[in-house]
């Protein structure tokens, strides 16, 4: 049995196959699948779209702190109780130390498993596609960090 995610695949190669328009956002996709009937929301969709938007809407939360820096109010943790998996919420100004540790250990977990994926794909494209100039990224964001620094300092 196919995953979700494996479904919605085929069904993005189904787009391709009715000849519709390629490259295309999702969002064209999407009105494609609805419009031939090949894809509905369960009911338990809306609950989870809500839910999603939520999640969008606290990531989008912040303020600025007694020093003027701009920082993320709101922030996800993900706990295990028995066999169940759940997200709670909580804000920054008021969390406990025990859920901000987890929040950003679990953040950072995600960039490095972002990065990897970058340098795979990075990695692929030029071993497989042999570009002249070879694309190079570099990981280290030490002078990344440092350049936002001063220029937060200047503006402040």
């Amino acid at each position: 049995m196919a995953t979700k995610s494996e479904r919605l695949q085929q069904l993005v190669q189904l787009y391709q196959e009715a000849g519709e328009k390629w490259p295309a956002t999702m969002r064209e996709v999407a009105q494609w699948a609805i419009r031939v009937g090949k894809w509905a929301p369960h009911p338990s969709a809306i609950v989870s779209q809500c839910a999603e938007e939520l999640s969008r809407a606290l990531r989008d939360e912040y303020v600025r702190d007694e020093q003027g820096r701009r920082v993320r109010t709101k922030h996800a943790a993900t706990y295990t109780q028995g066999s169940e998996q759940f997200v709670l919420w909580d804000d920054l100004r008021t969390a406990s130390p025990e859920h901000m540790k987890l929040a950003f250990q679990q953040r950072r977990q995600q960039i490095l498993g972002d990065c990897k994926q970058l340098k795979n794909d990075v990695d692929s494209y030029n071993e497989n596609r042999a570009p002249v100039v070879p694309v190079q990224v570099v990981f280290d964001f030490t002078y990344d960090l440092e350049e936002a620094e001063l220029s937060r300092r200047k503006v402040a």
